[in-house]
């Protein structure tokens, strides 16, 4: 049967064509080796694939780099991967241009590279979408560290460059990426003690060697002790700034006394810290003085505040090349970390120290004490109508609508121009004293600077120091005039005696009930007082001033440590003065039951009320009319204008005055009671 016999070769032949395909087939792939395997796995873009490539256990494979020259591949360790933060990732999560598994990879054209910060800010505005941002809180602070690097030195490019000075992979190793969270032990373990080398590794390797021989260095590098100073200790690890800028000079300081808070405590109470304090960059700071990369131990004789060294250092700023006058020996000698609770190594400013609390203590519980026993009494009498004159006014003439005069017109303009010098040196000194109050920040923001401040500062310091040469000198010729007359402990002499002595036990006797008000004449025991508290008050305050404006004047014949003592005592005894006359001065004057409403304008129009003086000054009072001179020393009250004029200024300086007590106060409670 021919068809049979046809039918039986012909699925015979189609046995022997299949295989033959067969062993064709088997034979292209056995002979394909790799290229074979990579057809196989075309679509097999698991990490294990790219890993099989990429572990470094095959021969050394090159590929091309962006700009087409051949490169080593990169090496992934399969271990340290596996522990990284990004384990669970896959490769392609990244790698979006890898859409095959073949040597070399034909990668997807335009495909996005891989971008750190896209990544994880996609991630963040996912999760915030979902309402799962508190389920992902180091998702957050790395959001926090993006936008911290976006305003970074390193964000931005060198100039002439497009590129940012550094990105995310100079820092960080993407793949092996594992910073431990901040404040955990692991911070603390070898992954600090590496970073040095990893900022050094690309870009700083003359700062990792300055670094690892100071002070810092040594601890980290010689003890691997995790507490030195590593370069994110002061640069931070992504807000990191040029160290040229202004806005790194403020904070380096605070990044050394996150450390070092003694020292940094003393030094902010110098000139220096207080204008670093205040927002302003141009003074002396840590690195200045200590250097930089290179801080050594003092006792290192290659330290830049060595003894031997320390002149030098202080010329760097102090010079005549600088504008200023030349740092002398004893100008070196000044120490800016001066401790007044040390005694052991700064006994003059502990004792200095001690005195002026000591001052301020007795004067403000004496005067206060006084203050509200004199306000208890007299408000006392006034509401049961004790009030009552001490002299017998009936048989006097009728001196309707006189005033006596008190003060003359120079007296009076020295008072005002003395009152308005004295409120400019507050406000611009405490200023400075509180540097880190928001007020003062915005004074100085006011004036244009501490610089400003300063000079306006010293320009109101010469014009009281000129009333207060002006008024000795005066004082000097009148009491030449009239020395054959002048009694020096008597009623007209402001020279403190007995007699108020007397009447200081006096007041207090009426002030518990004990006895009458004491009667005075032409001067108070509290107007003495204020009257040599200036003299006090500038000697002190005057002299310590001068020393601080003309340093190296001082320090060229005195002790650097006579500077320390003049600034503390400077501040102290300007705020024993500050509170003292808008407290004490005021109440005497202004807000006593018999002075309301205030103010009382007697500094102002130069006279008072016939009545009032003969109640204030009773035996002075007396005397005028015994001997006849009353007449004399009366005078018409002021007109309508100069009485408005007088309340209108008096009202102004009370408002200045008591704000600027509410401003010191704040600055003082915030200084020693935060």
């Amino acid at each position: 049967m021919p068809g049979c016999s046809t039918h039986s070769a012909n699925r015979t032949l189609q046995r022997a064509l299949r295989v033959l395909c067969v062993v064709f087939a088997s034979a292209l792939l056995w002979a394909g080796g790799p290229a074979g395997q990579g057809a196989i796995a075309a679509e097999d873009l698991s990490n294990a694939s790219c890993l099989s490539c990429h572990d470094g256990k095959k021969e050394k494979l090159e590929t091309k780099d962006d700009e087409g020259e051949m490169r080593p591949l990169l090496v992934i360790d399969p271990g340290k991967y596996a522990k990284a933060v990004h384990a669970k990732m896959e490769c392609i999560a990244c790698h979006k241009e890898i859409v095959d598994a073949k040597a070399p990879h034909e990668k997807k054209a335009g495909a996005p590279k891989a971008n750190c910060i896209q990544c994880h800010a996609d991630l963040w505005a996912a999760a915030q979408k979902e309402g799962k941002a508190n389920e992902k809180p180091r998702l957050g602070v790395v959001v926090q560290n993006i936008e911290a690097y976006k305003q970074s030195f390193h964000a931005k490019p060198s100039k002439g460059e497009k590129q940012p000075r550094a990105v995310c992979k100079d820092c960080h190793d993407t793949h092996f990426f594992d910073v431990p969270p901040a404040g955990s032990e692991a911070r603390k373990g070898p992954w600090r003690l590496e970073v040095p080398e990893r900022c050094a590794e690309k870009c700083h390797e003359d700062g990792l060697e300055d670094w690892s021989e100071s002070v810092h260095g040594q601890l980290v590098v010689e003890k691997e002790d995790p507490k030195g100073a590593i370069c994110i200790d002061c640069h931070t690890s992504h807000a990191i700034a040029g160290t040229g800028s202004n806005a790194f000079k403020l904070k380096i300081t605070g990044g050394c006394g996150s450390c070092h808070e003694e020292n940094y405590g003393s030094y902010s109470d110098t000139y220096h810290g207080k204008v670093n304090t205040l927002g302003y960059s141009y003074t002396a700071k840590c690195h200045d003085c200590h250097g930089s990369h290179n801080i050594l131990k003092v006792e290192d004789e290659n330290s830049k505040v060595h003894p031997d060294n320390v002149l030098g250092t202080c010329r760097q700023c102090h010079s005549k090349k600088e504008g200023r006058h030349e740092a002398t020996t004893g100008y070196a000698t000044f120490s800016p970390h001066a401790n007044a609770h040390d005694f052991k190594r700064y006994p003059q400013v502990w004792i200095a120290a001690r005195f002026m609390i000591a001052l301020l203590a007795g004067v403000f519980i004496f005067f206060w004490t006084h203050s509200a026993l004199w306000y208890y009494r007299e408000y006392k009498d006034r509401k049961e109508a004790r009030s009552r004159p001490h002299v017998r006014t009936e048989d006097l003439p009728n001196l309707q609508g006189k005033q006596v005069r008190r003060f003359g017109p120079v007296a009076r303009l020295a008072h005002l121009v003395f009152a308005l010098s004295v409120m400019t040196l507050v406000l611009t000194g405490m200023a400075v004293s509180y540097a880190d109050t928001h007020w003062a920040k915005a004074v100085m923001g006011v004036l244009g600077g501490p610089q400003i401040a300063g000079l306006v500062h010293r320009t109101s310091a010469t014009i009281m120091l000129g009333i207060f040469v002006v008024h000795l000198v005066w004082l000097v010729v009148h009491l030449w005039k009239i020395r054959k007359t002048f009694r020096w402990f008597g009623p007209d002499s402001l020279v403190p005696s007995w007699q108020d002595l007397k009447d200081i036990i006096g007041m207090f006797k009426w002030f518990f009930g004990k006895g009458p008000k004491p009667l005075f004449d032409r001067w108070t025991y509290w107007e003495r007082f204020d009257y040599w508290a200036v003299f006090w008050g500038v000697a002190v305050i005057g002299g310590s001033g001068l020393m601080l404006a003309f340093p190296t004047y001082v320090a060229a014949v005195l002790p650097g440590w006579v500077l320390n003592v003049a600034g503390l005592v400077h501040g102290e005894e300007a705020f024993l003065a500050a509170v003292f006359l808008f407290t004490v001065h005021f109440f005497n004057n202004h807000f006593r039951p018999e002075k309301l409403p205030p103010p009382d304008v007697v500094m102002f129009t130069g006279s008072m009320a016939i009545e009032e003086f003969r109640r204030e000054h009773p035996l002075q009072y007396r005397r005028m009319v015994e001997s006849g001179e009353l007449e004399k020393y009366l005078v018409d009250a002021p007109s309508g204008p100069m009485a408005r004029g007088s309340k209108l200024l008096g009202i102004a300086l009370l408002v200045v005055g008591l704000l600027l007590l509410v401003l010191v106060i704040t600055g003082f409670l915030r200084e020693y009671l935060a």
